[in-house]
């Protein structure tokens, strides 16, 4: 969420900023709405303090042994007034609340200028694309052949994009987590947690998934929840309406989930195999820091997403979102793209966003720089370290041999009981 008095202050820089991302904002409406709030909370405010003086002349008479009765009738009058105007004051603090969780972040000012992926960037690329003396097969035919992936089975009992994992496939899916979480717990400073995969409205509220994106979110009925899109949403609100110790920041949250998207609007693209999938696995990262520490944070963090994938040996490149293609939430966005054979294209496996103030401003997180500051909102950072299920599609391909054959990576060995092939 934006800043209020931020957005009241500095309206044209902020309507210009927003434009650049492509969202139509009425503004005129927030014009209204804000200044329809403001009377009403004016008009209370007055009352409020007029209660408050009558409150205090009724001391003064009593103690003076005058008549208080025709002051404390006015009180009571007051309190009246004061209880009519606070149920349309809710009613407007409602509708002005759902119409400012509704506007996008502003991006950062280092965001390249754009309307969509045409113009992201290229920021650097690592790794040499493998060449086949054979025609490269895409993932979901090397897992069917192998019968380590199955897409027929699971859509009888389940319905179309979820996958079976079987044998060495479960194994290779397993292998991929451990190594992940092995490497940010071990070796990046990251502290593991296990979160529940089902979560409230106020904490989708939090982290910008709600009132805007519910119809891409799987929920229950009873109770009212929400089957998590990604770790990032429990990991942020972990520390929910806290008041934290800046000697506590920067935090460092990993964290393993199963993730569930509804995937609304994207039927017909990458409907065969793991790529877009109702259920599907992520390592995320999410951090918790101070506002001047954010961008040295974000790239620290895409440098430990890229670290999986050299440790994997998978060719990639770095992606600088440009305004148009940025996140709901993101005021800044790296996306990393491995090389997938079977495509011949680059395909995104991570995505790495700082979201600065506007995610804790919704959920109300906060630290002091010390005893006598005002409180801060923190910055927010989340990234995928990785999608799992994307990581096995590059391992499929990548290392895919002509036999039919698959070298499992040196580095997931270990986990692997020391399987070197699947085939």
């Amino acid at each position: 969420m934006l800043d209020v008095k931020f957005l009241r202050e500095q309206s044209e820089a902020v309507r210009k900023r927003i434009s650049t991302r492509g969202a139509k904002i009425d503004w005129e409406r927030f014009a209204a709405l804000d200044q329809e709030r403001r009377q009403v909370l004016t008009k209370l405010e007055r009352l409020k303090e007029k209660k408050n003086q009558l409150s205090g002349e009724i001391g003064k008479a009593k103690k003076l042994g005058g008549d208080a009765a025709p002051l404390m009738k006015e009180v009571e009058e007051l309190a009246e007034a004061i209880r009519k105007a606070e149920a349309p004051l809710a009613e407007i603090e409602a509708r002005f609340d759902d119409f400012m969780l509704r506007i996008p972040n502003l991006p950062h000012e280092s965001v390249p200028l754009g309307a969509g992926p045409q113009n992201n960037k290229e920021v650097r690329k690592w790794g040499e694309i493998p060449q086949f003396d054979f025609k490269a097969k895409p993932q979901w035919e090397i897992g069917e052949e192998l019968c380590i992936l199955h897409f027929a089975r699971p859509a009888r009992m389940t319905g179309a994009r979820f996958t079976l994992y079987r044998g060495h496939g479960a194994l290779l899916e397993r292998a991929v987590i451990n190594f992940m979480l092995y490497l940010k717990t071990s070796e990046r400073g990251y502290q593991e947690m296990l979160p529940p995969f089902l979560v409230n409205r106020a904490a989708m509220t939090g982290t910008g998934q709600l009132p805007k994106f519910e119809e891409d979110l799987f929920r229950t009925a009873e109770p009212d929840l929400f089957l998590i899109p990604t770790a990032e949403v429990p990991l942020t609100n972990i520390h929910r309406e806290e008041m934290l110790n800046k000697d506590d920041l920067p935090i460092h949250y990993v964290a393993y989930t199963a993730c569930f998207r509804k995937e609304a609007g994207s039927y017909g693209q990458d409907v065969r195999g793991l790529i877009r999938q109702h259920q599907f696995n992520k390592v995320e990262l999410v951090k918790l820091t101070e506002p001047q520490s954010s961008y040295e944070e974000l790239e620290k963090m895409v440098h430990d997403a890229e670290e999986v994938l050299r440790r994997l040996k998978l060719p990639y490149r770095v992606i600088e979102l440009c305004t148009g293609d940025l996140g709901f939430a993101s005021a800044k966005t790296y996306d990393l793209e491995v090389w997938l054979p079977g495509q011949g294209a680059y395909r995104e496996i991570s995505s790495c966003s700082n979201c600065e103030d506007f995610q804790a401003r919704r959920a109300q997180i906060r630290y002091r720089p010390d005893k006598r500051s005002k409180a801060l909102f923190v910055h927010t950072l989340n990234g995928s370290g990785l999608a799992v299920g994307r990581t096995v599609v590059a391992i499929l391909e990548n290392y895919q041999q002509k036999d039919g054959s698959v070298i499992v990576p040196e580095v997931l060995r270990p986990y692997m009981g020391g399987l070197e092939r699947i085939g």
